[in-house]
């Protein structure tokens, strides 16, 4: 498995493997499945089996849809459903399958100073957030976390005023750096956080809500879009991930013995 950052995507047509002839396969996702050490736990399996070596570049879900859309990779797993089904709809990937979810959770300083600890409803969270003096950071990288944490607002009816709301445009990882050293609170999926936990000093203060649900979903992109895409790869990594042998290695990703991804795949 190779990870490529967004700009090394670029270089990957003049690079050894491809100069070798070696097969490849272009994954875009998020930074999250990379962050946690899900793709470093899953691939090497499915590249044994296939015969493949798979180009990670993680990225937001806003960001690894649009590289899908250009035809820059052959296939693509995010966590934005809205996003994936209008990106399905409008004829750029071929069906969208059902990978596994977890969920979202609000990762704050445990001093707690907007008094939501506890709580399970992330709208009334965020209001007493934006009438405290906590600071927010936000992805701002049209990530599946950021449009979903952009929901959440829009339906509080609130946002914090611009001195304490931060627009990062980074990936989970390095916003959750930047909350613990700006003392502040962001919005994570639980498996980035677990992650960062040890490093951050961070704790989670709101989860449980319905509405913090976090699917994924992984989508081949069209061939007929874009006939030079690695079609067959593409097909063999669905049909892998959503295997029963795929989805016993996510519900096997422990880390710590916490399982932080849970299959979800329709068989």
């Amino acid at each position: 498995m190779i990870r490529y950052t967004a700009l090394a995507l670029w270089l990957c047509i003049a690079s050894p493997l491809a100069q070798a002839g070696e097969q490849v396969l272009r994954l875009s996702t998020t930074t999250s499945t990379d962050n946690s050490g899900l793709l470093a736990w899953l691939l090497p399996a499915f590249e044994a089996r296939a015969g493949l070596k798979v180009q990670v570049i993680a990225v937001g879900s806003g960001k690894a849809l649009e590289l899908a859309k250009n035809g820059d990779v052959d296939v693509t797993l995010v966590h934005a459903r809205a996003a994936e089904d209008r990106f399905v709809a409008e004829g750029h990937g071929i069906g969208r399958r059902d990978v596994m979810y977890n969920d979202f959770v609000l990762a704050c300083p445990p001093s707690d100073r907007a008094g939501i600890k506890g709580g399970t409803d992330i709208i009334a969270a965020l209001r007493k957030l934006a009438a405290s003096e906590v600071r927010f950071v936000s992805r701002g990288d049209n990530s599946g976390t950021d449009q979903m944490e952009k929901s959440y607002w829009k339906a509080a009816g609130v946002q914090p005023p611009p001195a304490r709301y931060q627009s990062a445009g980074l990936g989970m990882g390095e916003v959750l750096t930047m909350a613990a050293e700006l003392q502040a609170c962001t919005l994570s999926d639980r498996a980035t956080f677990a992650t960062y936990k040890d490093k951050t000093g961070l704790a989670i203060l709101v989860q449980g809500d319905p509405r913090m649900f976090n699917p994924y979903g992984i989508i081949a992109v069209n061939p007929a879009r874009h006939p030079g895409i690695n079609d067959q790869g593409a097909r063999q990594l669905v049909d892998w991930i959503t295997s029963a042998e795929g989805q016993a290695r996510i519900a096997g990703f422990r880390p710590g013995g916490q399982q932080l991804f849970f299959p979800s795949a329709q068989r």
